[in-house]
C-alpha cells in the first residue's frame, strides 16, 4: 500500500535534525501542492470526486475504526494536529500552526515536552471555535482504557496532554521521548470537538451517533453515510483555506472487489480514485498498460507487510473465555509451542506469491521481516528465515519432537493434532497466498482449514470471524505505522492485548506476551542515542520474527492505488492516510 524511496537514515535522525532547525510554518510543499496553489483554483470550482474502496467503510470515528477503510473515509472530516508528509517529517497542514521545534521553542531541549499552538480563527465545521480543550479532551478519551480506542497505543507513555489556554496545547511524556511527534502527527490522532463527544465519553463512545456523522475541520463533512455502503460528502463552509476544496462533492463508494474497482479506474474511467487494488499481477499488469484512462500509484514504505499472525490464545475455548489472552493455543504455546511455530514458518514461501500475484516487484516482494523500508531499522539476521523454506525439513522438526504422521497425514502428540483455521479477507491474492501455503503445510504434516471473510466483516471488533477477536489459528492481511516504529511495536505488548475488557480494540490481536520484548520496546520509548535506537528497533523485530509471532510474507507497496489521468495534486505518503492531503486534488 505505499511508495516512496527508502530512507537512508533513521527516522528519529530525521525528527531530530527537523527539532534543531530553523522553525518554519510547514515543510516544503510537493511539487503538485506548489502547482495547486499557482492556479489558484477556487473553492467548488469541480463537480463531483469518486472514489472507490471496494472495503466500505462503516464507521467515521477514526478512534473506533479498526481498517483502513474506515481510517481513510474519516479523514476527509477530522484531522490530527499535523500530518506525516512522504519524507517522514510532519507537516503543519492540518490544526496546527507550525510545527513544534527546539529552534522555536516548541520542543523542550529534554524531549518531554512539546507545545503545539492551534491555528488563529481555526472553526468546526458548525461555525465554533476550535480550542485547546478539544485536543486535551481527545487524548483523554483515546488515552481511558474505557474506551478501547483502536488508537490507543500512541498514548503509551504521554503523561498528559493540556491546555495551556486556548490556543496552546501542551504534550507531555513521562520522560525524555525522542518520538516526541508520537501524539498528534499522523493517523493516529484525528482530534474530535468537545462539545459534540462530552456525552459520548468512556464505553459510551462505541455507540455513539457521531460515529456516524463527526463534527470535524477538514475540508469536507459528511452528507449522508449508509455504514458498509457509500459516503457522500459536502463542503465544509468553514475550512480555512477559502480557495480549497476544489469539488463541490466527494463520493467514497464502498463494496465489489479489488479488481473491479481497478477496471472501473483504468478501463470504464467511472471512478477518480480507485483504492488498495490487491489484485493478481497478471490481470492488473495488462490493464495498467493498456489504460487510457488511469495511472497507478506504488509506493514503498510504512511497514506495509503481508503477514501471517499466530494466536497464542485459544480460539476454541469454551464460552467467555475463548480467545481471551489468559487462555493458551493448544500446540503454538507449551512446551513444543516455539519448534511448531517454527516449523509452520520453515514450510512458509513467500517466494512463489511474491512472483505469481504481486508481479515480483509490481504490487510486492519477498519479506523477511515486519519493519521494512528505513534501512537503519532493517535486520539482516532474519534473512534465513526467507532461505529456510523446506516443507520437508519443518516435518522432520516435528517429527524429532515428537508430532507423528498419523494415517490421516496430520501429525499429532498427546492427542493434540495440528489442525489450522487460516482465516483473512476475500480477496483473490490473499486466497491465492492461502491456496499456496495450504499445499506446503500439509507436506509438513499439518491439516489446514481455509477461511475468506469479506473485509467489511474481517475489519471490525464486533464480528467473531474478525481481525480482532482472532478466533481461528493464524490470520493474514497487511498494516502499516508512523515513521518512528516504537508505537508500532506497541501492538506487540503485553498491555496491549485485545479481549473482552478492551471490547476487543487494543493492537496485541495473537495476545503475545514476552517481558523482554516489552523491556525493548520500552527502551526504544526512551533512548536518544540514534545507533543504539537503531539496535533496538532491529531487536524488537528479530524477537517478533524469530520467536514466530509473525510470518511476514511480501513486503507490499502502500498506495496501490490507481488515479484517473485528469485528477491533479494526489500526493501519496508511506506513513499517514492516503486521504492526508484531499484539500489540495483538483482536476
Amino acid at each position: 500500500m505505499r511508495w516512496r524511496t527508502a530512507l537512508a537514515i533513521g527516522f528519529s535522525a530525521v525528527i531530530l535534525a527537523s527539532a534543531c532547525a530553523s522553525s518554519t510554518t510547514t515543510a516544503s510543499p510537493s511539487p503538485a501542492a506548489t502547482a495547486a496553489k499557482t492556479a489558484a483554483p477556487q473553492r467548488g470550482a469541480g463537480d463531483e470526486l469518486k472514489i472507490l474502496y471496494w472495503q466500505a467503510p462503516t464507521i467515521l470515528n477514526r478512534h473506533q475504526a479498526t481498517g483502513t477503510k474506515d481510517a481513510d473515509a474519516s479523514r476527509l472530516v477530522t484531522e490530527p494536529l499535523a500530518s506525516w508528509g512522504p519524507d517522514a517529517k510532519p507537516i503543519a497542514n492540518a490544526i496546527a500552526s507550525e510545527i513544534p521545534t527546539v529552534a522555536n521553542g516548541g520542543v523542550s531541549a529534554d524531549f518531554t515536552t512539546v507545545t503545539w499552538k492551534i491555528r488563529a480563527g481555526l472553526k468546526w465545521s458548525d461555525g465554533s471555535a476550535v480550542t485547546a480543550d478539544d485536543v486535551a479532551f481527545t487524548f483523554a478519551q483515546v488515552a481511558d482504557p474505557a474506551t478501547a480506542s483502536t488508537t490507543n497505543g500512541n498514548t503509551v507513555g504521554v503523561k498528559s496532554v493540556v491546555a495551556k489556554d486556548a490556543s496552546t496545547v501542551v504534550v507531555t511524556y513521562a520522560q525524555s521521548n525522542p518520538n516526541f511527534y508520537q501524539w498528534g502527527v499522523g493517523d493516529c490522532c484525528a482530534i474530535l470537538q468537545k462539545a459534540q463527544w462530552a456525552n459520548f465519553t468512556g464505553a459510551k463512545m462505541k455507540d455513539a451517533a457521531p460515529n456516524l456523522n463527526p463534527i470535524g475541520t477538514g475540508p469536507y463533512m459528511v452528507d449522508t453515510f449508509k455504514p458498509g455502503d457509500v459516503v457522500t460528502y459536502k463542503i465544509n463552509p468553514n475550512f480555512r483555506d477559502p480557495n480549497k476544496p476544489f469539488f463541490k462533492t466527494v463520493t467514497l463508494k464502498g463494496g465489489g472487489d479489488a479488481e473491479s474497482a481497478a477496471r472501473a479506474l483504468f478501463q470504464t474511467g467511472d471512478v477518480d480514485y480507485a483504492w488498495n487494488l490487491q489484485v493478481p499481477a497478471n490481470i492488473l499488469a495488462p490493464m495498467i498498460a493498456a489504460s487510457t484512462k488511469g495511472t497507478m500509484l506504488s509506493v514503498y514504505g510504512g511497514y506495509s507487510v503481508e503477514r501471517i499472525l499466530v494466536n497464542f490464545s485459544d480460539p476454541n475455548a469454551a464460552g467467555d473465555a475463548r480467545g481471551e489472552p489468559t487462555t493458551k493455543h493448544p500446540f503454538f504455546n507449551g512446551p513444543d509451542g516455539l519448534t511448531v511455530r517454527k516449523a509452520l514458518a520453515m514450510a512458509t514461501d513467500r517466494v512463489t506469491p511474491a512472483k505469481q500475484l504481486y508481479g515480483d516487484g509490481l504490487t510486492g516482494k519477498p519479506g523477511c521481516n515486519i519493519i521494512a523500508g528505513v534501512p537503519d531499522y532493517e535486520s539482516t539476521a532474519t534473512a534465513s528465515f526467507c532461505s529456510a523454506f523446506d516443507p520437508v525439513a519443518a516435518g522432520k522438526l516435528l517429527d524429532d519432537a515428537g508430532w507423528k504422521l498419523g494415517s490421516d497425514n496430520v501429525r499429532a502428540k498427546g492427542g493434540v493434532k495440528l489442525k489450522i483455521l487460516y482465516r483473512t479477507t476475500v480477496n483473490a491474492v490473499r486466497q491465492g497466498t492461502q491456496a499456496i501455503q495450504k499445499t506446503n503445510w500439509e507436506k509438513a504434516g499439518f491439516s489446514v482449514e481455509l477461511a475468506s471473510v469479506p473485509a467489511g466483516t474481517f475489519f471490525t471488533n464486533t464480528s467473531p470471524d474478525g481481525a480482532n477477536h482472532f478466533w481461528s489459528d493464524v490470520e493474514m492481511f497487511t498494516n502499516s505505522g508512523d515513521p518512528d516504529p516504537t508505537s508500532y511495536f506497541v501492538g506487540w505488548t503485553t498491555k496491549q492485548a485485545t479481549g473482552k475488557a478492551n471490547n476487543w480494540q487494543f493492537g496485541n490481536y495473537s495476545r503475545y506476551s514476552n517481558p523482554e520484548f516489552d523491556a525493548v520496546v520500552d527502551s526504544l520509548r526512551k533512548e536518544t542515542d540514534q545507533a543504539k535506537r537503531n539496535q533496538l528497533a532491529i531487536k524488537a523485530n528479530d524477537i517478533l520474527i524469530q520467536d514466530v509471532v509473525i510470518i511476514p510474507l511480501i513486503n507490499r507497496t502502500f498506495a496501490t492505488s490507481g488515479v484517473s489521468k485528469g485528477l491533479k495534486g494526489v500526493n501519496p505518503t508511506p506513513w499517514d492516510s492516503e486521504m492526508w492531503n484531499i484539500a489540495h486534488w483538483t482536476k
